[in-house]
């Protein structure tokens, strides 16, 4: 029961973005890692999506976030995938892959990396989440927040509670 009132409450959410961003002039690109096409399933399963959702990179793989996404390599070398700058520098980078010349200032970047589960990966726990939020700013560049969560549970759990956090989170920031 409570899987079915996530997935409910999730799909009352992405609709709700997506309506905001199609009346502002917004769009979305997603970055992750973790959710591995979680939060593009949350977009894509609305009718009409294609409106406003313009895809996302999986990049599970740390090199790939560096190779695709543009994260500083040397800043995966020394941290790892599962810190706030990654999730930081995959939400912009993702943002610059989908932006074309006439939706310029207008795409939002998502990004999700952390650790699913079921054990610890090296000194980061299961449940360690970073999400990162890019907000065009109007001037070319943007404004970036990231947070930081700890959420228990299955492997699965964890993944379907981080795409309704970000999903919750993006939903008070869309300007």
């Amino acid at each position: 029961m409570a899987e079915d009132s996530a997935q409910s409450r999730r799909d009352e959410l992405a609709t709700m973005i997506l309506n905001m961003c199609e009346r502002r002039g917004y769009y979305i690109a997603a970055a992750e890692s973790l959710t591995g096409g979680l939060l593009a399933d949350a977009f894509v399963r609305i009718p009409g999506a294609s409106k406003v959702f313009l895809g996302s990179a999986v990049t599970y793989d740390i090199a790939a976030k560096a190779s695709i996404l543009g994260v500083d390599a040397q800043l995966l070398a020394n941290g790892g995938a599962v810190q706030a700058e990654v999730a930081a520098q995959m939400a912009v980078g993702t943002a610059g892959i989908y932006t074309r010349p006439s939706k310029a200032g207008h795409v939002i970047g998502l990004s999700t990396t952390g650790v699913a589960g079921p054990g610890p990966d090296g000194d980061k726990p299961a449940g360690l989440v970073y999400v990162g939020i890019a907000i065009p700013d109007g001037t070319g560049a943007f404004g970036v927040e990231t947070y930081e969560l700890h959420l228990s549970g299955s492997r699965e759990t964890i993944r379907l509670s981080t795409v309704l956090n970000v999903l919750r989170h993006l939903s008070t920031l869309i300007p």
